[in-house]
């Protein structure tokens, strides 16, 4: 689905359901260098269960146009004005990464729209070492190795995939090389420079679930403890074995955590 948000073109995936403004809304925001495909699954069964499903690409990733926002507060102010474009009734959110302190910012921001958020794999503030921060600028091809090397668990790493003949960490390098020329870094920075994350959270009031990987090496359960101790109303959730990238290592796992979570809340 193509729709225009700020006078350019952005595109949404709808779980393959026409998108109906009428039925609960879901609006879906991937992380830094990537697209709206990262929740195809998840997705897909909610379109075809009663919701409608907005799978945004931000601008300047996947097939919306650019140029990338360089802060996360424009990326909120963004999603905001997405919202009030294609639905006239409040939303439920779920970001993963850095799409999930998006989505904490612009709930913040916009309490009245929001009617619950879902955080995978968030925290107050994401640092990222200065040394990866050049490396995204200077050596993409050398930044998306670390970063498959830290975003996906040690069972990803060794294969994992249950369908076989698959490549998880081959799929998870292509989606990250589609959006790396130059939104990598800027991405990255905007999630280092994002120092509003304590005071937001403190400002949200609606059901909140933070969704982390047990073995998340980038935003470690420690993170998302210091995350839900500064949500009121939050509830903390683990997939055991999981790393960063849950919705692509234990995609089944996931849905049914969101799915328990918006059913009670949305239908």
């Amino acid at each position: 689905m193509d729709f225009t948000v700020n006078g350019k073109i952005t595109h949404a995936g709808t779980g393959g359901v026409d998108f109906d403004a009428a039925n609960p809304t879901i609006v879906f925001i991937h992380g830094a260098s990537m697209d709206h495909t990262i929740w195809a699954l998840q997705g897909r069964y909610l379109a075809h269960h009663g919701y409608s499903v907005l799978a945004v690409d931000l601008p300047g990733h996947g097939k919306s146009s650019g140029p990338a926002l360089e802060s996360i507060e424009e990326m909120a102010d963004w999603t905001a004005s997405a919202i009030e474009t294609v639905s006239p009734s409040s939303v439920a959110l779920v970001g993963h990464s850095m799409g999930a302190i998006v989505a904490l910012e612009t709930t913040a921001r916009n309490p009245e729209k929001i009617t619950a958020i879902a955080l995978a794999g968030a925290a107050i503030q994401m640092n990222v070492h200065d040394d990866l921060l050049a490396q995204a600028r200077d050596e993409p091809p050398t930044a998306i190795e670390t970063i498959l090397n830290w975003a996906y668990s040690k069972r990803s790493q060794i294969g994992g995939m249950r369908v076989p003949g698959l490549w998880m960490l081959g799929g998870g390098r292509r989606l990250i090389e589609r959006n790396s020329d130059g939104q990598l870094y800027i991405d990255f920075k905007a999630c280092n420079n994002y120092l509003a994350g304590f005071e937001s959270a403190t400002k949200i009031k609606c059901p909140t679930l933070i969704l982390v990987g047990g073995n998340d090496k980038m935003t470690s359960p420690k993170m998302a403890n210091n995350l839900q101790q500064a949500i009121p109303h939050s509830d903390l959730v683990y997939i055991n074995g999981g790393g960063h990238m849950m919705m692509i290592e234990y995609p089944d796992e996931t849905l049914d955590i969101l799915k328990d979570f918006l059913e009670a809340l949305l239908l």
